[in-house]
């Protein structure tokens, strides 16, 4: 840490830095940012940040206001979209109290505490998630609805469109900023595009995602476009989600791989994946935070609707990838239906907490699912025990409401905060639609 620490004030001094952004994330996800002096860096590393957790989105109750934010020298960057002339970096932080503990409701501190668990049984979480966005023409939406900025196609090359080029300046500057990026491409949808991030540890790919984020934006207007991540923004088009490929090692080890296992899949993979399947349901809030995401798992376009997983099945929940079958350190599983708008760290934390409790427990795997499910009629799928996602963001906080190991793993202040605040959400949202839209679903807000 000295080290890193000793490299930051260095690289401060020899690029002339003129500003050092500070970023940590509220319980919603949203990125925040506080602008220091270079001065006052080596008090921020000895001492901390101070400032008013009561005014951030579920951080702190207005009577423990307090807070100090800790940059971590680990995730210095200068970032690539602001002057040569006056550079500015950007380190994200670790949340505490003033006597030093960490704060329970920052969500980086969430998934530390879901990944030192991991660490006591021997693991180690890796994710690689596949990021999918829309691009349209501006922010504002007129009569016929969001207007995307092209009408391109699943893997279309379309040279000199928008797509194109703001894929390369995006990818470019995701580069500079040390996140490696695997692929690029046109997703299913008119103006919509996937980038997928390369694996890394899940708390470097949480911050990596909220930095995708913020590239993303940056770039966009850049070009005079407008990028968003809504789950789904139009009615007749694939919703965009963050299909997130992930594994555990013991070591140097892939924990998920046994050559002689079906699938190559380990004792261990298929209790993780059993420990994902039955505690999906009770997730979901928080790896489908809004109203909208609801629109997106039940309004097709291969987006999962039922729990169950299959290998080569992308209509099931999760899927067990064999692009690489004999090579152990590609063995994973891929969980389908978080957002791409989903609060990465909370979401990481409970993908995990719910897996390792299928280890934990011993949970069996039920059988695989090689039929599309969305085909199948419901007494189909009932007998074949496959249950449906929530249908509603109500429906999830329900499910959420019951759950013991989203209280233990998000903290009693995040579980409490979420619950509250969607159910708010939920409340607004049923005051202005009508009955019918209630039942059906499909309208967008």
């Amino acid at each position: 840490m000295d080290k890193q620490r000793d490299f930051v004030l260095r690289t401060i001094e020899e690029r002339n830095v003129q500003f050092v952004r500070l970023w940590f994330t509220d319980v919603a996800g949203t990125l925040k940012s506080v602008a220091i002096a270079p001065a006052e860096i080596e008090n921020a590393f000895a001492e901390g940040i101070g400032f008013d957790g009561s005014a951030i989105e579920g951080l702190a109750r207005s009577y423990e206001s307090d807070m100090l934010a800790h940059p971590d020298p680990a995730t210095f960057q200068i970032l690539p979209w602001r002057s040569e002339t006056d550079p500015t970096a950007r380190m994200f932080c670790d949340i505490s109290t003033p006597d030093g503990v960490p704060a329970s409701a920052d969500p980086r501190n969430v998934l530390r505490r879901a990944l030192a668990k991991a660490a006591k049984m021997g693991f180690s979480f890796y994710t690689h998630p596949e990021i999918e966005f829309y691009l349209l023409k501006s922010s504002q939406v007129g009569p016929e609805g969001p207007i995307p900025v092209d009408k391109a196609g699943y893997f279309d090359n379309v040279p000199g469109e928008t797509a194109h080029d703001f894929r390369r300046r995006a990818v470019s500057m995701l580069e500079q900023l040390g996140i490696s990026v695997e692929f690029s491409h046109h997703e299913g949808g008119p103006g919509q595009n996937e980038i997928d991030l390369r694996y890394a540890d899940a708390l470097t790919t949480a911050d990596n995602i909220m930095t995708f984020r913020t590239v993303i934006k940056e770039v966009a207007m850049e070009q005079g476009v407008y990028a968003t991540f809504m789950p789904k923004p139009f009615t007749e088009h694939p919703g965009s989600g963050m299909h997130t490929h992930m594994s555990l090692f013991e070591g140097d080890t892939n924990a998920f791989f046994d050559a002689s296992g079906e699938y190559h899949l380990s004792k261990t993979g298929k209790s993780f994946i059993a420990g994902l399947l039955r505690h999906a349901p009770e997730i979901t809030a928080v790896t489908n935070q809004y109203v909208n995401s609801y629109k997106r798992l039940w309004g097709g376009g291969e987006a999962p609707s039922f729990v169950c997983w299959g290998h080569n099945n992308r209509s099931a929940l999760i899927r067990v990838p064999l692009y690489k079958p004999t090579k152990s350190q590609s063995s994973r599983i891929e969980y389908r239906a978080i957002d791409s708008a989903a609060n990465p760290y909370l979401s990481y934390a409970l993908m995990l907490a719910a897996g390792l409790k299928g280890i934990e427990e011993g949970y069996e795997l039920p059988a695989e699912t090689e039929d599309n499910v969305w085909k199948l009629t419901d007494s189909e799928r009932r007998a074949m025990g496959i249950q449906p996602l929530p249908t509603s963001l109500d429906h999830a906080i329900r499910k959420l409401e019951g759950s013991e190991l989203a209280a233990e793993t998000l903290g009693e202040h995040v579980f409490s905060y979420v619950l509250a605040n969607k159910r708010a959400e939920w409340n607004a949202y049923r005051s202005q639609v009508t009955p019918f839209e209630l039942k059906t679903n499909l309208e967008i807000l």
